[in-house]
């Protein structure tokens, strides 16, 4: 790519995700983030947009990291339902997921330095490249992997768009169905079930906390080996 013309895609992608930054800002999103029934009002207002709102947000959670999906698609789901809520999660994970692959892949490693650390670069990239389809696919699945990152690293390696796009399809949706679901109340759950999964969910997430990083370190030196 011509040095004007990389130069142009850059200023264009870095201005449109600013004003997108600054507009999420400014009408409030941040603010009403913080609780489940924040992010409930603050989508209902731009009724009856509502729909388009939810999805440009749910988009915005891929390209303007962190803002958590999971949560947006429960608030989603007791807003639409469950299956509106998960089918437009979807539809924008997979869309800024290309997205930001497409920009890594157009406009190089000069681009996915201003938007990935050099240490997250280190530690992902050389696996990504040689492991490919494998590692995508487990990280994509694990909780506890930088989805979002790993996108813009891919786009760095030799994988091809289209295979990306069926990995990325196949394999991000499920912790979002999950929370469409529940926010959608089609998991009918007795108060004791609820109790023991609120009790296995905790020690999930302390163990998590406390050997997440082992966990990932193994898998990372497992896939490292021939």
């Amino acid at each position: 790519m011509k040095k004007n013309t990389w130069f142009l895609t850059l200023l264009i992608t870095v201005l449109l995700l600013a004003a997108g930054g600054v507009l999420l800002w400014r009408t409030g999103f941040f603010q009403a983030a913080t609780s489940l029934e924040g992010l409930q009002a603050y989508i209902e207002t731009f009724s009856p947009y509502s729909h388009l709102v939810f999805f440009l947000i749910q988009l915005a959670s891929v390209v303007l990291a962190p803002i958590p999906s999971n949560l947006t698609a429960l608030a989603g789901a007791l807003l639409f339902g469950t299956l509106p809520a998960f089918l437009l999660t979807w539809a924008a994970v997979v869309v800024g997921s290309a997205l930001v692959f497409q920009l890594a892949r157009c406009l190089g490693q000069a681009f996915v330095d201003r938007f990935v650390s050099q240490a997250l670069s280190d530690r992902y990239l050389d696996i990504i490249r040689r492991k490919r389809d494998v590692f995508l696919a487990m990280a994509f699945l694990f909780p506890f992997f930088p989805d979002d990152i790993l996108c813009i690293l891919a786009g760095l390696t030799e994988i091809s768009f289209p295979r990306f796009l069926v990995m990325v399809i196949l394999f991000r949706p499920w912790g979002l169905l999950v929370a469409s679901a529940v926010g959608g109340s089609v998991v009918n759950i007795p108060l004791w079930g609820m109790a023991l999964l609120g009790m296995g969910g905790l020690a999930v997430f302390l163990l998590g906390m406390k050997y997440g990083d082992r966990l990932e370190e193994a898998l990372l030196r497992r896939f490292r080996r021939k």
